[in-house]
């Protein structure tokens, strides 16, 4: 069967910059999957996007579908005939719907019968009258969350669509649209560019376009944007200031990048370097430079969608453009520095943190009280720590902040300095709010980390103990950023804090506020269940995990460092037997309905020489145990532990648990319990998987 490349392009006005990838790879994906469900042959599916054009390039596409049989089976023979051998009504119909006579229909024998049976031959279907019901499916499933309407068109679309190509090879399919039917003609570069061309083959779509000044290819236009942006930096001895999400935000913005160089006074430097970066990444799409030292220049580098023959006017404009918001971030800036932090304090009372839980200024008094609790907990100072806390929203009622909302907690720590509040307390007021994602830096010191946690558990336990707990992908206090933050400081910090402790004060600091009783559980089994989450993410084995959350440790560097110890007693010899050992040991317990917590055997009751010496090792661990148990060494633990794997293997091999004998039963058991108690000190080794 004939093969050629398909492409289908819509062409369209400019789409939305922080979309235009999403609906790229969402068009590919649902086109793929119409061809798919049509049953059509093909290599591969990738996918075009620019500001002005969404298309789709099929490889080696089959021309039609493969003839196939279709095996329709009916009744069983002793239903389709009565006792004079005449087809019952079951068969008629039967016969009828598939378009034959009961005589013509073939007979299917198995093992639990024979059937009647009906072999279709159905031929397959072109790709042209194909194509028209799968672009419309495809199109129908992209995430457009505000489709609208253009002219006198009832057509709903992200952005008008003026252009619809469909060629196949070199010939064009013609189907209808979004209104539109299908040709071979494409929209050129804006300005560069023929307004409407004509393509001639789907092979030659990204050349032709290149031709036209337009890079049809997001990826290729983004590595674009990124080796002029860092070649035009480099000429400078500087240091682009991006990430892959401005990136992308200009590469969909251009369909023909250049990298110009502008510059803006020098003057404007004093202000915060983050409020201007701010402004010139988020307002405008500028790419700051950065010195040797992370200073930023008053040089700067942006992408224009021409190529100017007078870049001048271009680089002229843009430094007009720029200018006035400087500005405004400069007057904010000295307005700002007019009023002290402390100042603020009573404006937060007319600002809602949640109709509930009161005004930001409760909140600021709960998180300073609070710090101070944590602060004595991690040997930091807890006047420092209490009076960050206090200060840490006030640089939200600013101009700056109101102004640029990402600087919130950047311009706290500089307002703080120039209030000559303590470095630790400055500090403190910007590192409140990290991590803030993941990968990101945690705070730099222990004033700094209590008031971040402090922050977080206040939002965690206030949003539980009024009952609004995340449901599904809705979290709109962010409370699972809030639980993986609280622990990242923890752990990776070596905090020696327990969330259960943790809860009990922040709601304490709440006051009667709270109407859901169960909060305190609900938040440490929510935080805990993050941490499960965080630790696969890091490839953490589940059966490690489980094995420490059955013993749901509330101390997270606690949890991590008995996570860590299982991990590496999984990879010993004795691991799998003492494993299997543990679950048997806990079936038999649970069966006799034993109380593991209490394990008292009485050495006068031990009669085999197996149980004798297993009661003898395990006292002997128990002692090893118990001096490692109050330092938390779980490595030393399990492999005390790992020792005992010949003598529990003698014991069930040569010993009688269910003796006729109950105190002799009874004791064993104890001696069981005592075992399973050692174990179950790190975690439930019996839920370790088999490797």
């Amino acid at each position: 069967m004939r093969t050629e490349n398909l492409l289908i392009e819509l062409g369209t006005e400019e789409l939305p910059p922080k979309a235009l990838k999403s609906l790229g790879e969402a068009f590919a994906t649902q086109f793929e999957a119409a061809l798919i469900s049509a049953d059509l042959a093909f290599t591969s599916v990738n996918w075009f996007a620019a500001p002005r054009r969404l298309a789709v390039y099929v490889s080696q596409l089959a021309e039609g579908q493969s003839d196939k049989t279709v095996e329709k089976r009916g009744p069983a023979v002793s239903a389709a005939f009565d006792a004079d051998g005449n087809p019952t009504k079951a068969a008629q119909g039967w016969a009828r719907g598939n378009g034959i006579n009961v005589e013509d229909a073939e007979r299917l024998v198995t093992d639990k019968g024979e059937w009647l049976l009906h072999k279709a031959h159905v031929p397959g279907q072109p790709v042209a009258a194909l194509l028209e019901g799968m672009l419309n499916q495809a199109i129908s499933k992209l995430p457009i969350p505000k489709p609208m309407r253009w002219g006198n068109n009832t057509t709903q679309f992200i952005r008008p669509v003026h252009t619809l190509a469909v060629i196949y090879g070199s010939e064009v399919v013609n189907i209808t649209s979004l209104g539109l039917t299908s040709g071979r003609t494409l929209q050129g570069h804006r300005f560069h560019g023929e307004a409407r061309f004509e393509l001639d083959h789907a092979d030659n779509y990204a050349k032709a376009l290149e031709a036209q000044y337009v890079i049809a290819d997001f990826q290729a236009r983004k590595d674009k944007v990124r080796e002029q942006l860092e070649s035009a930096a480099a000429t400078l001895s500087l240091t682009p200031d991006f990430d892959e999400a401005l990136l992308e935000e200009i590469a969909s913005l251009v369909e023909w990048p250049v990298v110009m160089q502008a510059s803006f006074d020098k003057g404007f430097l004093d202000v915060p370097k983050e409020a201007l970066i701010y402004t010139m990444k988020d307002d405008q799409k500028y790419v700051p430079l950065l010195d040797a030292d992370g200073n930023l220049s008053n040089q700067f580098l942006f992408v224009s969608n021409i190529e100017s023959r007078d870049p001048i006017q271009v680089v002229s404009g843009n430094e007009k453009v720029i200018r006035p918001r400087l500005a405004d971030a400069e007057f904010f800036f000295n307005s700002d520095k007019k009023h002290s932090l402390e100042s603020r304090l009573e404006s937060l009372d007319s600002v809602l943190f949640q109709k509930q839980l009161g005004t930001l200024k409760e909140k600021s008094s709960r998180i300073a009280s609070l710090s101070a609790f944590i602060a004595t907990h991690i040997d930091a100072d807890a006047t420092l720590a209490q009076r960050a806390g206090l200060l840490a929203k006030t640089d939200l009622m600013t101009n700056m902040v109101m102004e640029f909302p990402d600087v919130q907690g950047v311009m706290g720590k500089y307002y703080a300095l120039n209030d000559g509040e303590d470095t630790l307390v400055a500090a403190a007021l910007y590192e409140q709010y990290l991590p803030r994602f993941a990968g990101d830096a945690l705070p730099s010191n222990s004033v700094s980390a209590a008031v971040a946690l402090a922050d977080k558990l206040d939002t965690l336990v206030g949003i539980f103990g009024i009952g609004q707990l995340p449901k599904g992908d809705k979290d709109p206090f962010a409370l699972r950023r809030a639980a993986i933050g609280v622990l990242r400081i923890i752990t990776e910090l070596s905090l020696p804090l327990d969330l259960s402790e943790l809860v009990e004060k922040a709601g304490e600091v709440y006051g009667d506020k709270l109407t859901n009783s169960e909060y305190k559980t609900q938040v440490v089994d929510f935080v805990l269940g993050r941490f499960v989450a965080l630790l696969q993410d890091q490839n953490v084995a589940i059966d490690v995990i489980q094995a420490v959350s059955a013993r749901r440790p509330t101390r997270p560097a606690d949890y991590l460092a008995r996570v860590n110890a299982v991990a590496k007693f999984k990879t010993l010899e004795e691991a799998e037997a003492l494993a299997a050992a543990n679950k048997r040991v806990a079936n038999i317990l649970a069966k006799q309905k034993v109380d593991e917590s209490v394990a008292v055997v009485d050495s006068r009751l031990l009669q085999e020489e197996a149980e004798i010496a297993l009661h003898s090792a395990l006292m002997e661990a128990k002692e090893k145990v118990a001096g490692a148990i109050e330092a938390q060494d779980y490595p030393v633990i399990l492999s005390t532990l790992a020792t005992l794997r010949n003598t529990i293997d003698s014991f069930f091999d040569n010993v009688m648990v269910m003796a006729e004998d109950e105190a002799i039963k009874l004791n064993r058991l104890a001696l069981l319990s005592l075992l399973r108690q050692l174990f179950l000190t790190t975690a439930d080794i019996s839920l370790l998987a088999k490797s």
